[in-house]
Formats: C-alpha cells, structure tokens, sequence
C-alpha cells in the first residue's frame, strides 16, 4: 500500500501517529580532558590590529 493512500485514510478518519524525535547527539561535558583557560577575561579591546584573533569551535559530524 503506497504511503499516500495511507495518509490519506488517516486524515480521513481522524487517525494521527505519534511522532518521534531523533535524538541530537551533542558534546560530552564530562570528559576528563583539561580545558583552555580563559586568556582574554573577556576584554577583547586592542590597540594594534592582528595582535589577537579569536575564533569559534564548530563540531561537524564524522
């Protein structure tokens, strides 16, 4: 039976399914491994250009 017929009879009659969510893999906050430490306090105001780059941590999927 094609799944569009299948829809089709569900909406007919008022039948819903019960949708489950995928689970969303994220990082593990309880490793073991040391952390950077904070260099910059959160003061990011410098007086020559190229004196400090900053950047974000992206987590693609292997």
């Amino acid at each position: 039976m094609n799944h569009k017929r299948v829809e089709r009879l569900m909406r007919d009659h008022n039948i819903r399914c019960k949708k489950v969510k995928k689970f969303k893999k994220t990082t593990n906050s309880k490793h073991s491994y040391p952390a950077s430490e904070g260099r910059f306090q959160r003061r990011f105001n410098v007086a020559e250009p190229d004196r400090v780059w900053v950047s974000d941590i992206t987590i693609l999927r292997t």
